[in-house]
């Protein structure tokens, strides 16, 4: 069964796997105070340019989005997103679930505008009847999104701003960060996050790991007692090694930008390949997931060979389908693709 379905399917890349093998037998502290994970953090602020930065490795995506939006948010407050953010549709109501609601504005292929935001927020505190009414604490917003589209260095900068007007957190979902940064339609470089926003994350489980997730802080405003409150998550592993072990190989040598660019490449020849065979497109990505309109029956022929993921229903008879390459995707892989489509 050839697979297009997601960018996590494989275990992980060989350099990852050869790490992990390597020190295997290594006796280490656990919770993550391990050598390296502390060289792992340090690979990463040199790279951010930021010795300010505060980093903590989790287990998952789920698992790190409710950490972070749970421990920054007071009682009262809960989450702005885009109605077809992460934490608002595929996460299984993980942030209601532990108390903060998700109040979603306007998605245009994934992203928010800085002036609906604005307008959201300001009509908030226009009304008033606000001291009833749950209080916007936060912005998420994913890069790139969830339909694998990106938002430009100004477009960050504007939604920065509102929400620093507003002394709201800004937190960027980093889970397919490595993919975003590495479009070539890209301007935003990984140093500009510590500028734009209070806290990033640095997706390890969809770009080359078999699982995990880095949180950066941008400038030592990590909750204070990070660890406990990591742990009453259910995000903090007993052998910290394994998610410090990934990230120190990720970052050595520029690994993660090497295999989130390979995945780009592939993304690009795939994108030319469906278009050579007359699919239309449901938006312009430019980065690893690329998504068509098929035929209800073409899509139900096409599963029997591919497995590719379900996005939404376009209209009685045609869906919304994804293709994902990653950085285990082969150029045999896309030629068999080629083959069946």
């Amino acid at each position: 069964m050839l697979s297009f379905e997601n960018d996590y399917s494989e275990g992980c890349h060989p350099q990852v796997l050869e790490a992990l093998v390597k020190t295997n037998l290594e006796s280490l502290p656990g919770y993550g105070s391990d050598s390296y994970s502390e060289e792992a953090k340090k690979k990463i602020k040199k790279v951010l340019h930021n010795d300010a930065a505060d980093i903590y490795f989790l287990t998952g995506g789920t698992q790190t989005n409710e950490t972070i939006i749970t421990s920054l948010l007071k009682p009262y407050e809960g989450v702005v997103a885009a109605e077809t953010g992460h934490i608002a549709v595929h996460e299984a109501g993980a942030i209601e679930n532990h108390g903060h609601k998700v109040l979603t504005i306007p998605s245009y292929e994934g992203k928010i505008k800085a002036s609906d935001l604005n307008e959201y927020v300001a009509t908030f505190y226009h009304d008033g009847n606000h001291e009833h009414m749950v209080f916007p604490g936060m912005v998420y917003i994913s890069f790139s999104t969830e339909y694998g589209t990106l938002y430009t260095l100004e477009e960050l900068k504007e939604i920065s701003e509102i929400c620093k007007q507003y002394k709201m957190s800004l937190f960027i979902d980093g889970a397919r960060l490595g993919y975003g940064l590495m479009a070539k339609e890209n301007d935003v470089d990984i140093t500009d996050l510590s500028a734009l926003c209070d806290v990033f994350t640095i997706g390890g489980t969809k770009v080359g790991a078999l699982c995990g997730e880095a949180v950066v802080f941008t400038h030592h405003n990590a909750p204070v007692h990070f660890i406990p409150i990591i742990k009453q998550h259910g995000a903090l592993l007993a052998k910290g090694r394994l998610t410090g072990i990934q990230f120190d190989a990720l970052f050595t040598d520029g690994l993660y930008f090497k295999i989130s660019a390979h995945a780009i490449h592939q993304a690009n020849k795939l994108k030319k390949l469906l278009k050579d065979k007359g699919y239309q497109f449901y938006l312009d990505s430019p980065t690893n997931q690329q998504f068509v309109i098929v035929d209800n029956d073409k899509y139900a022929t096409l599963l029997k060979d591919v497995r590719v993921s379900f996005m939404e229903k376009y209209d009685e008879s045609h869906t919304v389908i994804r293709f994902c390459t990653s950085w285990a995707t082969t150029d045999e892989q896309l030629l068999e693709l080629e083959k069946l489509l």
